[in-house]
C-alpha cells in the first residue's frame, strides 16, 4: 500500500490547531499541579484520584476502574494510591463483589483535604481555562472534547460521562 498517496496529510491550519491543543493539554497539568503542591502539598494527580473517589458510590472505586479514569498504568496509581494511604487519605481494601479487585478507599480525611484544596483549585481551573473563554466557547469546548471522546476506541473501563 502506498501511503504517500493514501495519507490524509493534516494541513496547516490543521498542523497549527493540533500543535496548539498537545501543547495546552501538556502545559496544562503540571501548571495545576504546581499550584497544588505549593499549597496542599499534592499532585494535580493525586487531587484528581481523590476528587474521582469522592464522586463515586460510598468513595470508593475499583484500582483498575480509577487508574482508566485517571489515564494512568495500575503501577503509577497504586504508587500515587500509596502515597496517599501513608497520609491517612485513602485505602485499599478487598473488593467484596470479586476479590480479584482491589478497591481504592476515600477517607473521612482524604474527603477533608479535598475540601480544603478544591476551592484553591478550581480558582485555578477558572483562571487558565473558563476566565478565558466566554460562556459560548465553553459549550463549545465542552461540545468538542464529546465528540473527540466518543471518536475514541470504547474502554469498558471507563464510566460515560453523561452530555449535557
Amino acid at each position: 500500500m502506498d501511503t504517500a498517496n493514501t495519507t490524509r496529510w493534516l494541513d496547516e491550519e490543521e498542523q497549527l490547531t493540533w500543535r496548539q491543543l498537545s501543547t495546552m493539554i501538556l502545559r496544562i497539568q503540571p501548571v495545576l499541579s504546581a499550584q497544588l503542591q505549593r499549597e496542599f502539598g499534592i499532585s494535580h494527580f493525586e487531587y484528581l484520584i481523590m476528587a474521582c473517589l469522592s464522586e463515586a458510590p460510598g468513595s470508593k472505586l475499583r484500582m483498575s476502574v480509577l487508574a482508566a479514569m485517571t489515564g494512568s498504568s495500575l503501577s503509577r496509581l497504586s504508587q500515587a494510591v500509596g502515597r496517599l494511604e501513608k497520609r491517612g487519605w485513602t485505602s485499599r481494601q478487598s473488593d467484596e463483589q470479586d476479590s480479584r479487585f482491589t478497591l481504592a478507599v476515600l477517607t473521612s480525611a482524604g474527603l477533608r483535604q479535598l475540601q480544603e484544596a478544591a476551592p484553591s483549585h478550581v480558582a485555578a481551573v477558572r483562571e487558565f481555562v473558563f476566565d478565558r473563554l466566554t460562556q459560548a466557547q465553553s459549550r463549545q469546548l465542552g461540545t468538542i472534547c464529546q465528540v473527540i471522546l466518543d471518536g475514541l476506541p470504547p474502554d469498558d473501563s471507563w464510566p460515560n460521562i453523561p452530555a449535557p
